[in-house]
């Protein structure tokens, strides 16, 4: 389709941006910051996600960081070794770029009234950790296990010291998990690859005596497969 055609539809379905900072923040990970008068004043709620068109009409959907209400929305980008149109995107993206991207979205979202806070996930959930854990207060209770790569991939999170990380290939996420045995009784964010979700989950609610209702999931993707949104 014609982009003097396309662009009216796109417009009612995506909001326009810029890229005004383009940086490497970890060994396989960028830091994005997107820009544009249709991004002031959107509800974004922390760990919520935003769909990006990377090309075409191709949506991958990324982990907002950081938001700013005057019109500003900040990503993390994963380097992913399969080399699919998202992290094309994200390696070749640079300042001045146009970009358009959906509304944030979703319900795998920190609840701030839980007495305990317990993460668990990889890489790709690290992103939505961040903002759940910026949004904590000092005084909050953290627990958790994130995995990484290398001990180079892992993003600064707020609170980080009170995380348990993981260098893939050694201990599995799901062991961490019976290790560190958290009490039920609080909110546990798990996310990342799907598998992994499940059997982190099962170890949690049949393990650990968790209400299933009080363990939030997100398998962000699977192997063989280009995304699960």
């Amino acid at each position: 389709m014609p982009a003097a055609l396309l662009n009216p539809v796109l417009d009612l379905l995506t909001l326009r941006a810029t890229v005004t900072a383009a940086e490497p923040v970890t060994a396989r990970m960028r830091r994005l910051r997107v820009e544009g008068d249709a991004l002031a004043g959107l509800e974004v709620r922390p760990g919520q996600q935003v769909r990006v068109l990377v090309g075409g009409l191709t949506l991958r959907t990324y982990s907002v960081w950081h938001y700013d209400p005057s019109g500003a929305v900040e990503l993390r980008v994963l380097d992913h070794s399969e080399g699919g149109p998202g992290a094309r995107w994200g390696k070749s993206v640079g300042v001045g770029d146009q970009v358009r991207l959906r509304k944030p979205e979703g319900t795998f979202t920190l609840r701030s009234d839980a007495t305990h806070h317990v993460f668990v996930g990889e890489e790709t959930a690290s992103v939505a950790f961040g903002a759940m854990l910026a949004a904590l207060p000092e005084d909050a209770r953290i627990s958790g296990c994130v995995e990484t790569e290398a001990p180079d991939d892992r993003l600064p999170l707020p609170h980080a010291d009170r995380l348990n990380w993981l260098t893939r290939g050694a201990t599995s996420l799901p062991d961490a998990v019976q290790r560190l045995a958290p009490e039920p009784g609080g909110i546990a964010y798990v996310a990342g690859e799907a598998r992994t979700v499940q059997q982190v989950r099962q170890i949690l609610v049949r393990e650990a005596g968790w209400d299933r209702r009080s363990v939030l999931t997100k398998p962000f993707w699977a192997p063989g497969k280009r995304g699960l949104e």
